[in-house]
């Protein structure tokens, strides 16, 4: 809640002792009409970009969930995250935005006491499996990509969705205080104003919460998420310098011996088994002409490219990730913990707009996930067309569902070892 000083900022445009320099103070001009229109402003800004943050997380999720779910082929290991993701995502986006904007746009919370530790017990579940998600998202690419021999072993749909209930489970056991300490009071100094806040028994239980949480939930996972992603980077640093350097004795050893790379994956993530094959002598070479050699040659080098690019999208596209996660949660995690130890120095200096915006900017990552970890992936955006003009007309529901069924009937479908790849965030060329 903002503080109440805020609630009567009006008053301080009024002059002292009946001044007869009122006129100064009328609201259309002077320090009151400028405070009420940079509040006016201020207003506008904040209920403009709650709105879009609003729309784009709740749509957002919503669409990603419609396709990992309407989508059987889509339904693979890495996915099964990305759906648990996009769940805690959505939750964050109901429950989360409507109920710190609305009660900071109204000053006074008006939905009750049941409503207010339910929606605090939600907000603290929802931001708590999506971080969770967004680890074990971190390990399980880790494993795939840079123990992919090991992770097949253990890397089934049975362990994710293990996974994904332990991460629900015990996100549910961690914010249990929420419900318990979480109740309506009315606000200092305005009795006829009431405010959600949690009624922690002291101030050190208060203290000993929050840095709790600032371990369990931004600390350790961003830890995780640096070296898992980290590891990942180096891993595909490697296979870049292999391949430059396979590329400079290809071209030094025309008709010498030959390396092939038998990737993981047919888009290229890093993850390559190197196999020698011996040079065939001359007599067992059959005849190729000058120009099917030089189409040859241009065709590998292509190839050799391509992946180089995907590789170092890959690797960017990684810092982002880290960077996005530090940048959307640092602000918040810093504040309750101030709040924590020094609450009337932070209040004095977060509340009202600054901690609006801090909230505001970690409610981004509910709308950022969706773009980062699923439509920049070229699968997931063509899955997406097709699921959607399945849904369109009758006639494409029907050629929808006999390619389904095709491709279950010929194994088409993902097998039970199917893992995460690299290339599922990396950005298709337009």
């Amino acid at each position: 809640m903002e503080e109440p000083r805020l609630l009567n900022a009006s008053l301080l445009c009024r002059p002292a002792n009946g001044s007869s320099h009122s006129g100064a103070w009328n609201g259309t001009g002077g320090g009151c009409g400028t405070l009420r229109r940079s509040r006016e402003l201020d207003l506008a800004v904040r209920v403009l970009l709650y709105s879009v943050i609003f729309l784009l997380g709740l749509c957002g999720n919503a669409l990603v969930i419609a396709v990992l779910v309407v989508n059987k082929r889509l339904r693979t290991i890495t996915n099964s995250f990305l759906l648990s993701l996009a769940l805690s995502d959505l939750m964050v986006a109901l429950f989360c935005l409507p109920f710190t904007f609305i009660p900071n746009l109204m000053h006074t919370f008006i939905f009750g006491r049941v409503v207010c530790k339910a929606v605090a017990y939600l907000m603290g579940l929802s931001v708590s499996v999506s971080t969770f998600s967004l680890v074990a998202i971190a390990i399980e690419r880790y494993s795939a990509i840079c123990r992919p021999l090991q992770s097949r072993v253990w890397q089934t749909r049975s362990h994710a969705y293990r996974v994904i209930a332990a991460t629900w489970f015990l996100s549910a056991l961690l914010m249990l205080p929420y419900p318990v300490y979480s109740t309506t009071q009315p606000v200092p100094g305005q009795p006829h104003l009431t405010q959600c806040s949690h009624n922690w028994p002291g101030h050190h239980v208060k203290q000993a919460w929050y840095v709790l949480l600032l371990i369990t939930l931004f600390l350790v996972p961003g830890l995780v998420m640096i070296v898992a992603y980290g590891l990942i980077s180096s891993e595909l640093y490697r296979g870049i310098q292999f391949e430059m350097d396979l590329s400079r004795e290809a071209k030094a050893w025309p008709n010498g011996a030959t390396t092939e790379l038998l990737a993981t994956s047919d888009e290229g993530d890093g993850c390559y088994i190197q196999v020698p094959q011996p040079a065939e002598s001359p007599m067992e070479l059959p005849a190729m002409s000058p120009e099917d050699s030089a189409k040859q040659e241009r065709a590998r080098i292509n190839s050799s490219k391509a992946k180089l690019l995907a590789k170092k999208r890959v690797i960017r596209m990684l810092v982002v990730i880290v960077v996005l996660f530090f940048g959307c949660w640092l602000p918040l995690y810093v504040a309750n913990t101030w709040r924590a130890f020094d609450p009337k120095a932070a209040q004095q200096a977060l509340s009202g707009t600054p901690i609006s915006f801090i909230h505001l900017l970690c409610y981004a990552s509910t709308c950022v996930n969706p773009f980062i970890y699923c439509f920049m992936n070229k699968r997931f955006r063509q899955a997406f067309a097709t699921t959607f003009a399945c849904c369109a007309t009758p006639c494409c529901r029907r050629r929808c569902r006999a390619h389904e069924e095709e491709a279950a009937a010929t194994g088409a479908s993902f097998s039970r070892f199917s893992y995460t790849t690299v290339s599922s965030i990396v950005p298709a060329e337009h």
